[in-house]
């Protein structure tokens, strides 16, 4: 019994890194690439003081025409980041109507840590949501969501120079159809535990 318990341990853990490594960036619809300091995503094992900035960039690629909906988000309650340069605020929508296929767009943005999380991680994503529009009418929607960088927020002021802060729309956008966009869940220890028990009641038939 106890070698089954190790097994499906194991099995869990394995099957949970495996969950959380395959973070997809395209679809059918269209493609998401980003980079953190100019480092492709993900980016780990980053230190970022108080003040200290940051350059993220994200590039979309659209398949399909329709609309393209971008956003950087974060998981945390609390909103440890100041955008000083960007298209958006960090939760706010980039609305991209009626776009052709073959489209694609590239955005940077300047985020400095505010102080009002310090002393722990605090990951930056991108959601971006494909919907396909054909005769005016909606056919489908598609979403990318993941990780860029995941920066560990060191309570210690930054000591250089920060930018002036210039956060606001960077493009004007066309009336169309519209869909409301979906935000996806990212994946959790929820997975994992799924996976184990599907494993253990899996091996526990075989017994008899």
């Amino acid at each position: 019994m106890r070698r089954l318990l190790k097994f499906v341990v194991i099995i869990g853990i394995l099957a949970s890194v495996q969950l959380v490594c395959a973070v997809p960036t395209e679809n059918e619809y269209g493609s998401v690439k980003a980079w953190f300091n100019g480092q492709d995503a993900s980016v780990k094992g980053v230190k970022l003081k108080i003040g200290e900035t940051a350059e993220v960039k994200v590039t979309v690629n659209s398949n399909i025409s329709g609309h393209i909906f971008v956003k950087l988000t974060n998981p945390l309650v609390t909103e440890p980041y100041n955008v000083l340069k960007g298209p958006k605020t960090i939760g706010e929508y980039i609305d991209n109507y009626d776009v052709t296929a073959g489209w694609a767009n590239t955005y940077t943005w300047i985020l400095v840590p505010n102080g009002a999380w310090k002393n722990g991680n605090a990951p930056i994503n991108v959601f971006v949501q494909f919907t396909k529009i054909e005769n005016g009418k909606i056919k489908g929607d598609k979403m990318i969501e993941f990780t860029i960088a995941d920066p560990y927020i060191i309570d210690e002021q930054y000591s250089g120079s920060t930018p002036s802060q210039t956060t606001g729309a960077a493009q004007p956008s066309p009336t169309g159809t519209s869909s409301k966009p979906q935000q996806t869940p990212f994946l959790t220890a929820a997975g994992a535990i799924a996976v184990m028990m599907g494993v253990w009641m899996w091996k526990k038939r075989r017994t008899y």
